[in-house]
C-alpha cells in the first residue's frame, strides 16, 4: 500500500522528509497542478517528492482500473526543479506496474505526439504551464488525443488521497531516444511555405526556445529568435502569450524587425499568440476567427467549437455564415474542448487562452502552439496579398478586453462564482437592465456567460488552475458599452469579500 497523502506539513520538519504531501485543491477540473516552491519562498508547499510519488502509484493503479495498458509516456517541461517531480512520479508509476516510456524534456504538444509515434495510450506530462515557478503539475491522459476531464480526476484525488494504489509488478523504465526530431519532422511534413515571411519566435525562454525556431527554419520561413535561450528563471516574464508583458515585448520585437508578424508560445508549447506586422497584439480568439474563415473556405458547412472567453464572431460573422460554417460555445478549458472537438466532430476548436485543437485531416486533436502557428502561416501563404494585419481589420469591429484574474481561493472560488449566477438570474427574471439594456441570455455552461441586447457580454468563471476567477468582457458596439459591462461584473464582485484585486482592470 501507498502512504496516505497529508493534506499539509511544515516544510522545514522531518515529517517532510518522510510523509507524502499532496494538498487536495491541486486536483483541478482538467489538470494537477502544486505549489511545490522551495526554500526562497514564504509560501507552504502544497506538494513534496513523496506525494509526487503517491500521485504516479495513483496514476498507476487508475490505469489498472480503467483497463487500459499497463505502458505510459512520461515528458517534463524545463524548470529547475521538473526532473525530480517526473522522476518520483516514474517510481509511482513503476510500483504500480506500469511500464515507463520516458521522453525526455519535451513540449506538451510532443509528449501527445509521442502517445501516437510510440502507440502508448497514456502520457504524463509534467509541467506548470505558463504559471511562474514554483509551482509544478501533470497534464494525464490515458485515451488519445484526449487528456483527463472532472471525472477521471475526481477517481485520481481519491485513489491518491485514500492510499489505494497497489504495489504490482511488471513496472519498468525505458528512455527513448529521437521523438524530439520525430516530433519535429511530423510538424513540418509536407508544409513549405512558398511567400517570403519573416517571423518572430518569442519563447520567454521557455522549453518552446528548444523547438519553435527549428520547427519554423524547416518550413520555409525567416526566423528572428525572441529569448529562445532555455532560461529557467524566465528573466523577464513567464512565457505566457495571454500576458500584456509578453505581447508587448513581441510588438517593439515586430517593429525593430520589420517582421511580418511574432508568433508567441508558452511554457510548454501548447499555446499561441500573435503580434501582427503593425505590432498589433491580437487575441487568440480573434485570430481563431481568421483561421476559422480561411479553412471554411476549402471545408464545406465546416463545424468549430469555442470557448465561452471567446469573442461572438464566432457567431455573428456574416462571413462564416455565408460559408455555412457553425461554432459551438463550450467550457473553457484544453481537455472540454479538446473533448468537445472530437465528439462533434469539429474541423478546430479554439480557446482564447491561445488553445487550438485541429481535427482531421490537419490534426490528431491535441493542441499544439507550434501546429497552430504552422496554421496561420499557412494562413498568410494561402493569401499572398494580404498581411496580418490585413485580415485582422477585415474582421467586424468588436471592442474586447485581456483576461482578467482576480484572486480568489481554491477553497472558495466555485462557491462565489455560484452565488454571482444566482444574482444574474435573479436580475434577469426580474426584468433588471444593464446599462439601460436587458439581459437577454445567461449561457452557463461554464460560469455565467451574460449577453445584453445589443450583443455586449460579460463571463466570469471559476480559473481551472490556478486560484483566480476569471473575467472577460466584450461589446460589438462601443468601448464605452464593454466598460459598462465591466464596471456592472466589477461592482457586482465587489459584494463578495473573497475576491481580491484584479491583476489587470480596464
Amino acid at each position: 500500500m501507498t502512504q496516505h497523502p497529508l493534506p499539509h506539513i511544515d516544510a522545514n520538519s522531518i515529517a517532510f522528509e518522510t510523509r507524502a504531501l499532496v494538498k487536495p485543491t491541486g486536483f483541478r477540473e482538467y489538470d494537477a497542478r502544486w505549489w511545490f516552491g522551495g526554500p526562497e519562498h514564504e509560501k507552504a508547499p502544497e506538494l513534496n517528492l513523496y506525494g509526487v510519488q503517491a500521485l504516479g502509484a495513483g496514476l498507476g493503479e487508475l490505469i489498472h482500473e480503467l483497463g487500459r495498458q499497463p505502458e505510459i509516456v512520461t515528458a517534463h517541461d524545463f524548470r529547475h526543479y521538473s526532473l525530480s517531480i517526473k522522476q518520483a512520479l516514474m517510481t509511482g508509476l513503476m510500483s504500480a506496474g506500469i511500464h515507463v516510456k520516458d521522453i525526455g524534456m519535451a513540449l506538451s504538444p510532443m509528449a501527445y505526439f509521442a502517445q501516437f509515434h510510440l502507440d502508448c495510450a497514456s502520457v504524463a506530462m509534467v509541467t506548470a504551464s505558463h504559471n511562474s515557478n514554483g509551482w509544478t503539475g501533470v497534464k494525464m491522459g490515458v485515451n488519445r488525443p484526449l487528456t483527463f476531464g472532472p471525472d477521471e480526476m475526481s477517481r485520481l484525488k481519491d485513489i491518491v488521497l485514500g492510499g489505494l494504489s497497489k504495489p504490482r509488478t511488471g513496472g519498468g523504465y525505458e528512455y527513448v531516444d529521437g521523438v524530439r526530431e520525430a516530433y519535429i519532422a511530423d510538424l513540418a511534413k509536407d508544409v513549405h511555405i512558398t511567400r517570403k515571411i519573416k517571423v518572430i519566435a518569442a519563447c520567454g525562454n521557455g522549453t518552446a526556445g528548444a523547438f519553435a525556431p527549428d520547427v519554423l527554419k524547416a518550413i520555409g520561413v525567416d526566423v528572428i529568435e525572441m529569448d529562445c535561450k532555455l532560461d529557467w528563471r524566465f528573466p523577464k516574464y513567464n512565457p505566457n502569450p495571454e500576458d500584456m508583458k509578453m505581447l508587448h515585448a513581441m510588438s517593439k520585437a515586430v517593429a525593430a524587425h520589420g517582421a511580418d508578424l511574432a508568433v508567441g508560445f508558452d511554457g510548454d508549447g501548447d499555446r499561441c499568440g500573435i503580434v501582427d506586422n503593425e505590432g498589433e497584439e491580437i487575441f487568440a480568439d480573434k485570430v481563431g476567427v481568421m483561421l476559422a474563415r480561411d479553412l471554411a473556405k476549402n471545408f464545406k458547412n465546416a463545424v468549430f467549437v469555442a470557448d465561452v472567453k471567446s469573442t461572438g464572431l464566432y457567431a455573428t460573422d456574416p462571413v462564416l455564415k455565408s460559408l455555412g460554417a457553425t461554432t459551438d460555445y463550450w467550457k473553457t478549458g484544453h481537455s472540454y474542448i479538446k473533448a468537445r472537438t472530437q465528439e462533434i466532430g469539429a474541423l478546430a476548436g479554439f480557446e482564447k487562452s491561445g488553445h487550438y485543437f485541429f481535427g482531421a485531416p490537419l490534426g490528431r486533436g491535441y493542441d499544439d502552439g507550434l501546429l497552430s502557428a504552422i496554421e496561420i502561416l499557412k494562413m498568410l501563404d494561402r493569401n499572398p496579398d494580404k498581411s496580418m494585419s490585413d485580415l485582422r481589420r477585415a474582421l467586424p469591429l468588436t471592442y474586447g478586453s485581456p483576461t482578467m484574474s482576480p484572486y480568489c481561493s481554491d477553497e472558495t472560488k466555485y462557491g462565489v462564482v455560484d452565488k454571482i449566477i444566482a444574482g444574474f438570474k435573479a436580475s434577469k427574471n426580474a426584468g433588471e437592465t444593464i446599462d439601460g439594456q436587458a439581459i437577454t441570455d445567461l449561457n452557463t455552461v461554464n460560469g455565467v456567460r451574460v449577453t445584453l441586447e445589443d450583443g455586449t457580454w460579460g463571463l466570469v468563471r471559476a480559473s481551472s488552475n490556478t486560484p483566480n476567477l476569471v473575467v472577460v468582457v466584450e461589446s460589438p458596439v462601443s468601448e464605452a458599452n464593454k466598460i459598462a459591462m465591466f464596471r456592472e461584473i466589477e461592482r457586482r464582485l465587489s459584494t463578495h469579500p473573497e475576491i481580491g484585486e484584479f491583476d489587470q482592470k480596464i
